[in-house]
């Protein structure tokens, strides 16, 4: 059974901000460590991160309709400066899946192997790189899921982290694809 088709565009951090808002707000979105943000502090964060010459956000379509949240980054500037050893083609990665009312089986499952998919499409990645709370044990199971590897415990400013890599072999690997 198909979930769908993936999409992936560029935010507009005025455009997307209200529908960005309504999801870092939401209690399911807890890690994201915006729940008291208002519309401005959200307009105001993707407008920083729209600036900044090392860190992307995209808004993942399903089918046509907003449906996740993307951000890649350069780990050597941004998140994990000075935390960890980087390597020529890391790229970090955050994701976040829109709150629904009608949950679809697999659907978080789908939108990061979409989220993969569109970070290895560029050959110059040669691992992904995540950095979830210790506590996030859902996102944990979905990264092993696609193939990222734990490492270590980190500490944050924010938070305590898991260490992830996930080497396009290793992504490949967890999809069942010949190496």
């Amino acid at each position: 059974m198909s979930i769908g088709t993936f999409t992936i565009r560029a935010l507009d951090p005025l455009r997307d901000a209200e529908l960005l808002h309504r999801w870092v707000t939401d209690p399911k979105a807890a890690f994201w460590m915006m729940q008291d943000a208002k519309l401005q502090d959200v307009e105001r964060e993707y407008m920083r991160i729209a600036a900044h010459e090392h860190h992307h956000a995209f808004l993942g379509l399903h089918d046509g309709e907003p449906a996740f949240l993307m951000e890649s980054y350069d780990p050597r500037y941004v998140e994990l400066a000075g935390l960890y050893e980087p390597e020529p083609g890391d790229v970090g990665m955050h994701f976040l899946v829109a709150p629904t009312d009608r949950p679809i089986h697999g659907f978080t499952k789908a939108v990061i192997t979409a989220v993969m998919d569109e970070l290895f499409a560029d050959p110059r990645t040669r691992r992904v790189v995540v950095e979830p709370d210790v506590g996030n044990k859902a996102v944990h199971a979905l990264n092993e899921a696609v193939g990222f590897v734990p490492v270590r415990e980190i500490d944050k400013p924010e938070k305590r982290a898991l260490l992830s890599f996930c080497t396009r072999e290793d992504f490949l690997a967890a999809r069942g694809v010949a190496v």
